[in-house]
C-alpha cells in the first residue's frame, strides 16, 4: 500500500537532545499495523546522530515505530562549536 510520512522540523542547539515521539515523525502504510513500520536513517544529522536511548553515544541506522512510541529514539547534537543549530 501507500506509505505516508508526516514529519515536523526539530531545531537542536549545541549539546541538545530531542526524543522522537509519535508527533515527529508519524507514519502509516495503510495496513493497519503501524507497529510493524521500520525507519531507515538514510541521511544522518550533520552535527549529531540518531541514538537509541538504551545505547547512548552509539549512532543507529534504523528503528521501529514501536521504538518511537516507547520514546526510545533521540536525535542528539554533537556539541560542534561551529554549528549552533541543526
Amino acid at each position: 500500500g501507500d506509505i505516508v510520512l508526516l514529519a515536523k522540523p526539530v531545531t537542536l542547539t549545541e549539546g541538545d537532545r530531542v526524543t522522537l515521539t509519535t508527533d515527529v515523525p508519524v507514519a502509516t502504510d495503510g495496513t493497519s499495523k503501524p507497529e510493524k513500520l521500520l525507519y531507515a536513517v538514510s541521511l544522518p544529522p550533520v552535527h549529531g546522530q540518531i541514538e537509541h536511548i538504551n545505547y547512548p553515544g552509539m549512532p543507529i541506522s534504523s528503528y521501529s515505530q514501536l521504538d518511537v512510541v516507547a520514546q526510545k529514539v533521540s536525535n542528539v547534537h554533537d556539541n560542534s562549536h561551529g554549528a549552533t543549530k541543526e
